[in-house]
């Protein structure tokens, strides 16, 4: 099948906008599709006027990685983990001592993981709300901005 029909885009970029995409992608953590992605979705928040694209020094700056609350400060998270995908919370089945989560990562791509009911109420995960898999080796976290 050919990729315009499997919903694929191409383009062309400088060597300028690539360089700047790759120090984006590898400072976030996050792949060139999943950045691209998020801009597509962003549209639709900014009907009117599109976002401004960072430059490369707002780059360094403002990375899109997970914050953290500890005694109601917010802390960068930093992970080991190198596969960290972006999802939305699709369904919460909250057990005794376990919490099964969905994240749709991207249309029709669910990832779920169990993880403790306690972490689930600490995350405030309901469905709707953005949410991140972080997998390393055999397991998938979940984390929350």
């Amino acid at each position: 099948m050919p990729r315009k029909e499997q919903g694929w885009v191409t383009f062309q970029t400088s060597e300028e906008e690539r360089k700047i995409l790759e120090e984006f992608c590898q400072q976030s953590q996050r792949t060139k599709t999943e950045i691209l992605r998020e801009l597509v979705r962003g549209l639709n928040d900014h009907s009117s006027a599109p976002a401004p694209i960072p430059t490369k020094q707002k780059i360094k700056e403002d990375v899109d990685a997970p914050d953290i609350k500890i005694n109601s400060q917010k802390k960068l998270l930093k992970v080991s983990s190198r596969n960290v995908l972006k999802g939305v919370v699709k369904r919460v089945i909250t057990g005794a001592v376990n919490t099964e989560v969905t994240l749709e990562i991207v249309h029709k791509v669910e990832l779920t993981s169990m993880i403790t009911r306690v972490s689930a109420e600490e995350l405030e995960l309901s469905e709707g709300t953005e949410a991140y898999a972080v997998i390393k080796s055999n397991d998938i976290v979940i984390a929350r901005e």
